[in-house]
């Protein structure tokens, strides 16, 4: 299974993001549009451009409050026609999302640990167990709570896939093709490892949006996701 591309549009305006989703043409179909334009860019109505381009789009709000709340939040994200919604993993935000996006055709996503975390960071934040630990304790709540996939660090899809089964969406940020900064990502593979492990989404931004040529990137990170092989 080739596993589907997701280019993160981390940018700062919409003439920015329009820039670049020219540039990319063809290549690509599914946008992630997270804080940075969302919040700062006109990222909502992009988004909806978007969608009524027939292009797919992925709103990475990672939405944390009291239930009520996460339930319209989802529920107005589900009204645009979104593809995908992240919230934070906790079991009643999850339950929350699920009832609200229950027959659309959004998928609510669960965010387990953030890539850019190691071990040490989730000492120093208060949590009893290791990155590994605590994305499988996710993974079975997210399971439990009946969302659509759960976003994980490439190194911890395999377990993931093992808990949820084949039919969750893992969704991989920390994607870096051969020859690619790190970056502030600490739990990092490069894309035909992270389909062969269980992956399904992978979100690249950096080593697309970055690059002299977006186009060529894109496509040399499609040739490497050609190469690999998702595990049940």
């Amino acid at each position: 299974m080739a596993g589907t591309l997701i280019v993160a549009l981390d940018l700062d305006s919409r003439d920015e993001a329009e820039r670049l989703i020219a540039q990319l043409g063809d290549a690509v179909d599914f946008y992630k549009i997270g804080y940075q334009l969302f919040y700062g860019g006109d990222g909502l109505n992009l988004g909806k451009a978007l969608l009524n381009a027939g292009k797919r789009v992925f709103f990475d709000l990672k939405m944390l409050d009291i239930d009520n709340t996460v339930e319209k939040g989802v529920a107005a994200i589900a009204r645009t026609g979104a593809t995908m919604v992240t919230v934070h993993a906790y079991p009643k935000t999850m339950r929350a999302a699920a009832k609200a996006a229950a027959g659309s055709g959004l998928t609510v996503l669960g965010v387990t640990v953030l890539t850019s975390m190691d071990d040490a960071d989730l000492t120093d934040a208060g949590y009893a167990r290791d990155a590994a630990g605590l994305v499988a304790l996710r993974a079975e709540q997210a399971k439990d709570a009946g969302i659509g996939g759960i976003v994980c660090s490439p190194n911890e899809a395999q377990m993931v896939r093992a808990i949820v089964g084949p039919k969750l969406a893992i969704v991989t940020p920390g994607i870096r093709p051969a020859g690619s900064a790190h970056g502030d990502q600490k739990r990092v593979t490069g894309p035909a490892e992270a389909l062969a492990a269980g992956a399904s989404h992978l979100v690249v931004g950096r080593p697309i949006t970055a690059a002299a040529d977006p186009a060529s990137a894109a496509q040399a990170i499609l040739a490497e996701m050609a190469g690999g092989t998702r595990l049940a």
